[in-house]
């Protein structure tokens, strides 16, 4: 069997340049970075954020505040109101890069900093819970769109301690965000037979 050619080894950095034709040239390299990432990001960003409140908005009323799973040591934390508002907590309080300084906007508490787990004084309603999320939504597009360098480079921290820079605890906020979307739409769709559907991008991308 005949020699088959490797492929040369192309550098990390240069797998994601495009190229961009000038005069006299075949082009520069440009990085992905400058090129599309903070819309990159916001378009699924924004999609898994869309995917958690179409769940909101088509969860029946006698679902709202069911457990989801038995949950004997930590009654209530399973509820589906509990799932949406922890989510859009730590949406909000990921976005705001500063966890040690994070307030949420009122009626909302700071029971989730809690590490001995603490839930909300009452059940929020799913107006409460959809306008926070349309709060937060709009904070991190624009926090996508106005960080510096210098903040996405930032370093943070995680609920459970892990440090990561800012820019990669957006991407990790979008994982969590997306997680808990998933669950509730699951869900809706085994006891309701309502889900709205997969969101491809952001609605307003």
């Amino acid at each position: 069997m005949g020699h088959v050619p490797q492929p040369a080894w192309t550098p990390p950095d240069a797998a994601l340049c495009v190229k961009q034709p000038t005069e006299g040239s075949p082009g520069r390299c440009r990085t992905l970075d400058d090129v599309m990432w903070r819309s990159a990001v916001w378009r699924q960003f924004g999609a898994a954020i869309d995917m958690l409140d179409d769940a909101l908005r088509d969860c029946p009323d006698e679902l709202w505040t069911a457990e989801l799973w038995p949950e004997p040591a930590a009654p209530g934390f399973s509820a589906f109101w509990y799932l949406a508002f922890h989510t859009v907590f730590w949406l909000d309080c990921n976005v705001s890069g500063r966890p040690d300084a994070f307030a949420p906007p009122e009626p909302f508490g700071v029971e989730e900093l809690d590490p001995t787990g603490k839930l909300p004084p009452r059940v929020y309603t799913r107006a409460e819970l959809r306008e926070y999320l349309a709060y937060s939504r709009r904070k991190t597009r624009e926090t996508i769109a106005s960080a510096s360098d210098e903040q996405f480079e930032r370093p943070c921290r995680t609920s459970s301690g892990t440090a990561l820079p800012f820019g990669e605890l957006l991407v990790y906020t979008m994982r969590h965000v997306q997680e808990h979307a998933a669950q509730l739409n699951m869900v809706l769709g085994q006891r309701s037979g309502q889900v709205a559907g997969w969101v491809r991008v952001a609605k307003d991308a």
